[in-house]
């Protein structure tokens, strides 16, 4: 085991040694996730895993950590056949994977939950807190990551960013051999990210297989030696970074080339449907803003800027102190989420798990969530009504299920993007605000995205979309509002946006942050609350 609190020691492999598959098929009944999959894992190197998704990763990892058998094929550990028929077996192999959606235990703290099973103990087997201390500082310390996270923090108090940190710190006890990290910055920093890079170069250093699983091709490009694609269960090819392009990645991940990934057209009207006057919450302050119809604003900002938080304002979802919030001129009181569906403003938030979905409920229940008054007869919602436009939209926006009764907890993550954009579809919102409407997401899914937001602007409707990616940004806004620490530094329009100039207003370092005790004042008439 590896003593807490030093690095990890290079494992005692051979130069040669690495995990690998062969031949991997994967059936669930009549569907086939993975055919014929063969790669290697070389220690010392990291492999990005790729693909669309439904094109394998996951499969192919949860076979590499013992949660799934395959259906044919071996995998092989410095080419000889090793099963793998638990995760406890992969454990004990030295195999770790930090999932996308982290399993913390709520009511310990981070320090237990990081030696969960590994508890330091006395010699009355009672814990010991002062080793258990020690060892998560020394920890902390070590990877880089103690301003941002406090060893005494309940599990039911994290961040998603700070989740994440738990799990990689879960992952680095013990002697890992090979590290899978499936999504791991699409909820950290910038300065997280950057500590998260610095440790993965160091992992590769000390001789451990690194697989890393991203959307994100900035980062694929800043870390890996080898870019592994898969498309339909099988491998589309086996590419090295230093020798390829995102074109060639892009054109092996959906079968076709995406250079007109963005559908950039001129459809906005001289109608302002959105107004915001001196808007302050305990956020943001004195937000003016306005989008015309059939204009795409973007919202860009480095975390913690305020961007979602103004989201949730707009949708009745936190307190307005003082301001005027105007669609087409008149003035709302936006006191509950149900305030702004009559307003005709709709949100896609940014955690659309844990704030926009029922992830256990169908496709068709989540469709017609905020449609059911206008579904409904007397006291009963006409079902027959409800599966016609739940079907119609699923159509429309090329949801990929075998029914629209389907659980969305099934669905990938653009699919369950695209449930939440047809339940606003329905709705014809005159305001939409979009927050991170591609994280999590593959490539072909964003030009999908992208496609219904030109659609959307097409027929007038106001769009706030809110995106950390910078080419996304530039991509698809019409102008651009940067935000930090809860103001608004600038404004940029289509033909002087570029990334240096969003990332200097983005970082102007004269704004002090929004005090979070601002006292409740009255606005004039009919200022939202």
């Amino acid at each position: 085991m590896t003593t807490a609190g030093t690095e990890p020691p290079a494992p005692a492999q051979d130069p040669g040694e690495e995990i690998s598959v062969e031949d991997i098929t994967k059936r669930f009944g009549a569907v086939q996730a993975l055919s014929g999959v063969t790669l290697a894992f070389p220690r010392g190197r990291v492999t990005a895993l790729m693909g669309e998704n439904g094109a394998g990763k996951s499969t192919l990892l949860k076979i590499l950590t013992g949660d799934h058998q395959p259906t044919e094929g071996s995998i092989l550990w410095n080419g000889r056949p090793r099963t793998l028929s638990s995760p406890h077996d992969a454990h004990k192999a030295g195999i770790r994977i930090i999932p996308q959606e982290p399993e913390i235990i709520p009511h310990v703290s981070v320090a237990e939950n990081v030696y969960a099973g590994a508890l330091p103990r006395t010699a009355l087997r009672r814990l010991d807190r002062a080793e258990l201390r020690r060892r998560i500082t020394a920890d902390l310390a070590r990877l880089g990551f103690e301003k941002v996270i406090h060893p005494d923090q309940l599990g039911s108090e994290l961040t998603p960013a700070q989740r994440q940190l738990v799990e990689i710190l879960r992952a680095l006890t013990g002697e890992a051999k090979v590290i899978a990290f499936d999504e791991p910055t699409s909820s950290l920093s910038e300065n997280e990210v950057e500590a998260l890079f610095g440790l993965i170069d160091r992992l590769r250093d000390q001789g451990i297989a690194v697989i890393y699983v991203s959307h994100r091709m900035k980062e694929i490009f800043r870390l890996a030696d080898r870019i592994a694609v898969l498309r339909d269960g099988t491998v589309a090819g086996v590419l090295e970074a230093r020798d390829t392009n995102e074109g060639e990645v892009v054109r092996l991940m959906v079968g076709r080339d995406l250079s007109s990934l963005f559908v950039r057209q001129d459809v906005a009207r001289d109608e302002v449907v959105l107004q915001l006057e001196g808007v302050t919450t305990d956020d943001v302050s004195g937000i003016d803003l306005h989008v015309r119809a059939g204009e795409v604003v973007a919202l860009a900002g480095l975390m913690g800027a305020g961007r979602s938080e103004l989201a949730l304002a707009l949708a009745g979802d936190r307190p307005i102190r003082s301001g005027r919030v105007c669609v087409n001129g008149s003035p709302l009181r936006l006191r509950s989420p149900r305030d702004a569906i009559r307003a005709s403003i709709g949100l896609a938030p940014e955690e659309r798990k844990a704030q926009a979905l029922f992830l256990h409920r169908s496709i068709r229940d989540n469709t017609s969530l905020v449609s059911l008054d206008r579904l409904r007869r007397w006291r009963f919602v006409r079902s027959r009504q409800e599966k016609a436009v739940a079907q119609d939209f699923s159509d429309r926006l090329r949801v990929r299920t075998p029914s629209i009764e389907h659980e969305v907890r099934k669905l990938s993550g653009g699919n369950q993007q695209k449930v939440v954009l047809a339940r606003w579809l329905l709705r014809k919102p005159k305001v939409l605000i979009l927050d991170e409407p591609t994280r999590g997401i593959d490539i072909g899914a964003k030009a999908e995205i992208y496609r219904i937001i030109a659609d959307l602007a097409r027929e007038g409707v106001a769009l706030l979309v809110i995106s950390s990616e910078l080419p996304e940004v530039l991509g698809l806004a019409d102008r651009i509002v940067v935000m930090q620490n809860g103001r608004i530094t600038g404004e940029l329009n289509r033909a002087e946006a570029t990334e240096e100039a969003v990332l200097n207003l983005a970082m102007a370092d004269d704004l002090a942050p929004v005090a979070a005790d601002r006292p409740l004042t009255d606005s004039a008439d009919g200022d939202a609350r």
